[in-house]
């Protein structure tokens, strides 16, 4: 087992067609237990049980510190420590550049990139102390090739800017033991993304791929277990590209 005695926390992990849950089935099948955060309409305990006993579900909006912070304390409270941190929370819109509203650019920001900050500022103290740890943070392919296929300019920026924030991170949190990554997956078949892109519009984009297929879920999940355990213990600051060879650099 990859991550037996391991606790980790998934922001945004409730959806069960999403790369969070899929993240979470991933991972508890290494050891870990698992905490699963999510606003309460997506029902995160409901998906905690689905991993099967000891692993939990909580409810928080990830743009809220004192539901970071919460968060984090009650993961610790219950298993005593906290060893890997995803943020993953994040939310899409499809936008063109003068269309962003001040409300659609707040929403985006602070989702994806507040989120980020918050949660990882509230999970790095309990890291600190056990001098150790691992923070794994989704980024996006959009946010290197200067737009996707389905988000806005400002879902680009609010996903370059968790690079750069991951990469600082990870300068700052080095010699604590704390080894901070993103990953940017490319276009991944998901609840967020079925019903906005035919079949045939799929099948256009799978041609200009060169793995000749769209991502599933599973895909991103096996990227972050690897950066999540032992097997990336030298890798911090890195940016792991998921996206079958859609942008090659």
């Amino acid at each position: 087992m990859l991550l037996a005695d391991r606790v980790a926390l998934i922001t945004g992990g409730a959806g069960l067609n999403g790369l969070g849950f899929a993240t979470a089935r991933a991972l508890a099948s290494q050891g870990a237990r698992v905490v699963i955060v999510d606003l309460e309409s997506a029902r995160p305990a409901e998906a905690a049980a689905q991993l099967g006993r000891g692993h939990l579900g909580l409810t928080a909006n990830v743009t809220v510190k004192s539901d970071a912070d919460a968060a984090v304390a009650h993961t610790v409270e219950q298993f005593g420590r906290l060893d890997i941190l995803v943020n993953n929370a994040g939310i899409t819109q499809p936008r063109k550049t003068v269309e962003i509203t001040e409300g659609d650019y707040d929403a985006v920001l602070d989702v994806s990139l507040r989120g980020t900050l918050l949660f990882s500022q509230a999970a790095i103290p309990v890291m600190q102390r056990q001098r150790g740890g691992s923070i794994v943070c989704i980024s996006s392919v959009s946010a290197q090739r200067g737009g996707g296929i389905l988000g806005g300019p400002h879902y680009s920026a609010a996903k370059a800017g968790v690079l750069g924030l991951a990469r600082a991170m990870a300068r700052e949190l080095g010699p604590d033991g704390i080894r901070v990554n993103a990953i940017t997956p490319g276009l991944i078949s998901t609840d967020i993304n079925k019903d906005k892109l035919s079949a045939e519009r799929k099948a256009e984009i799978a041609e200009t791929i060169p793995l000749a297929r769209l991502g599933v879920p599973a895909d991103v999940a096996g990227a972050i277990l690897f950066l999540a355990s032992d097997l990336s213990g030298y890798c911090t600051g890195i940016t792991l590209d998921v996206n079958g060879g859609m942008l090659i650099h």
